[in-house]
């Protein structure tokens, strides 16, 4: 159980990280590829360790039973997906923006104000963000728990 769940983590940080880190680069109006594997690099890291503090499925088993929901049913991966992306994505989204705010201080680029570059940052990164989690998610637990030699993820009582 303990290995899935760090293949997941580390499945799931490394492709939240890629797509955070390109629609932030990519919105930013050009890409730069050093500024993009920065971000990639700083949000991984920031991932991983949510991902190891947090016990996201506890957490989202909590809010999908709060919500009276059934598991492993369509709306309770749409709740699910929504409390990943509620603890994962601000917390990403603020270090990206506090790191491309510093390199870009460092070649004197004028930029928004911060509270209109979060602000506007957040918003698109927590649609996409959702967006993937959504879809990835079952995928990565199909995977993991495979991979692990069981025959699929536990279910929650």
């Amino acid at each position: 159980m303990k290995n899935a769940g760090i293949k997941m983590s580390l499945l799931m940080g490394v492709t939240l990280s890629f797509f955070l880190s390109l629609t932030g680069t990519l919105s930013s109006g050009k890409f730069v590829l050093p500024s993009f594997l920065t971000t990639f690099a700083a949000s991984f890291v920031i991932s991983l360790i949510i991902g190891l503090i947090v016990p996201m499925r506890k957490v989202e088993g909590g809010a999908v039973r709060a919500c009276g929901l059934k598991e492993h049913t369509l709306p309770a991966r749409l709740v699910s997906s929504l409390v990943s992306d509620l603890i994962y994505t601000p917390v990403i989204t603020l270090a990206m923006i506090l790191l491309v705010r510093k390199m870009a201080s460092a070649h004197s680029e004028k930029l928004p104000p911060f509270g209109v570059m979060f602000g506007s940052s957040l918003i698109l990164s927590l649609l996409v963000a959702y967006v993937i989690i959504f879809i990835v998610t079952p995928i990565y637990v199909k995977v993991c728990f495979k991979n692990s030699g069981n025959g699929g993820p536990p279910e929650n009582k």
